[in-house]
């Protein structure tokens, strides 16, 4: 019987500012951060989990997962996983911590590294990758990881149920699929715009001979200089290929819709978090204005409830979760079950470290499980960072390779664990 017997937490920053890879509108000097939590027991496996941030103030994240830590010492695995719907509402329901949030801000990125800890833990002692431990559990084991609480107008559990009971015809198919030609992805690292224009252009002519052919662009600095990236795009990438923008929440939503209309020649695929994530409604007025440009909010997406808002008030076409903004496995499953009900494809968020690592898990689960669908979804991918992971994401031709790794591909590199500790590693001290 596997027991937690200890958490360590660790501040970890790349300095992807010297580079400006990763570079936005918003956050033109970001440092790729993880807080990252290491589970310890008595048996040879260990959980690892992290949330990303970029940053300042990853050390607050750090200090919020011992605060939610004290959950899961010295309780066996068996306990917790055995009604992972009721862990995952102890977790965000603390009487006290519950205040700093609830299920947004410094307290949610804390819960999702902690909880996708579990899952890895988990998953390592069943000797499997975690999308392979969800897909084999049955209907009712799935949903039971779900806290449906404010969900039951839009998704109750008997529709969830339903949902996960129709994709089970063919799934051994699918996954046979994946295996061979993989999980379709699109590539961001083209479009930082920290970067030069011959960057860009190298950039674009390098990752299109690897196969790549759907590309994303930053965007938001300046109508003049958008224009300029997205030509220069196309000259490179050509008319066939895809290319999405995302303006990371810079505008208000007069000014994204007028924005867009100067991008529209450019066939862009969707706008990306174009005003404040909070904003349903504002997103529900952009989307009407920028049509046919496709709306994909979700990054910034605290919980499941915007989620579902964002989809009641027709207001997303496509939903871009992310592994770490929402309170980790147990909440983006609710999502997924979210947007199969109202139709939406997911295209997961994966910017920055770990985050690849997490989504191909997420992608694979919702194309067994849930969707049970490939058309119109890709995911996100970005080129830097997966040196420091034991088991990192692999790319073919454009598509995620299935990892076949027991756990949640989370596990970081002692030696980088020890580089990237912020401010004693070398990562800062050189």
């Amino acid at each position: 019987m596997t027991i937690i017997t200890h958490v360590t937490t660790h501040d970890l920053r790349a300095r992807t500012s010297r580079t400006l890879a990763g570079s936005d509108a918003v956050h033109v000097d970001p440092d790729y951060s993880a807080a990252y939590v290491v589970l310890h027991t008595d048996e040879p496996y260990q959980g690892h989990g992290m949330t990303f941030t970029i940053g300042q103030g990853n050390d607050l994240c750090c200090t919020a997962i011992e605060m939610l830590a004290t959950m899961v010492v010295g309780r066996p695995l068996s306990n917790i996983v055995d009604d992972m719907g009721a862990f995952w509402r102890q977790v965000t329901n603390h009487s006290q911590l519950r205040w700093l949030g609830p299920d947004k801000g410094v307290m949610h990125l804390a819960t999702a590294a902690l909880v996708n800890a579990v899952w890895d833990l988990w998953a390592k002692e069943r000797g499997v990758p975690v999308w392979k431990l969800v897909s084999d559990l049955s209907p009712e084991q799935f949903v039971d990881c779900i806290d449906f609480r404010y969900l039951h107008d839009a998704v109750p559990p008997d529709r969830a149920l339903e949902i996960l009971k129709s994709r089970r015809a063919g799934r051994d198919a699918r996954l046979s699929e994946l295996r061979r030609d993989g999980y379709p992805a699109y590539i961001t690292s083209a479009g930082w715009l920290g970067y030069s224009e011959q960057q860009v252009r190298d950039l674009c002519r390098s990752m299109r001979a690897d196969g790549w052919t759907s590309f994303k662009t930053k965007v938001g600095v300046s109508i003049e200089s958008d224009i300029r990236r997205c030509e220069l795009m196309r000259e490179e990438l050509g008319d066939q290929i895809q290319l999405m923008s995302d303006a990371n929440q810079v505008w208000e939503v007069p000014e994204a819709i007028s924005w867009m209309s100067n991008l529209q020649r450019f066939d862009l695929r969707w706008i990306e978090e174009p005003t404040s994530p909070a904003d349903v409604l504002g997103h529900a007025a952009i989307r009407r204005g920028v049509a046919p440009i496709k709306v994909a909010p979700g990054e910034h997406a605290a919980n499941r409830v915007i989620f579902k808002q964002l989809m009641q008030a027709q207001a997303i076409d496509y939903c871009q979760i992310d592994a770490c903004r929402l309170g980790g496995l147990n909440e983006v499953l609710a999502v997924l079950l979210l947007a199969e009900h109202f139709g939406i494809p997911v295209c997961p968020h994966a910017g920055g470290i770990g985050l690849c690592e997490y989504v191909q898990h997420i992608s694979v689960i919702d194309y067994l499980c849930v969707s049970g669908s490939l058309d119109d979804r890709t995911t996100e991918y970005a080129s830097h960072l997966h040196e420091h992971f034991v088991d990192p994401v692999v790319v073919n031709n454009g598509r995620y390779v299935v990892p076949e790794a027991a756990g949640y591909s989370i596990e970081m590199k002692p030696e980088s664990i020890a580089a990237l500790t912020y401010p004693t590693g070398s990562e800062w001290t050189n």
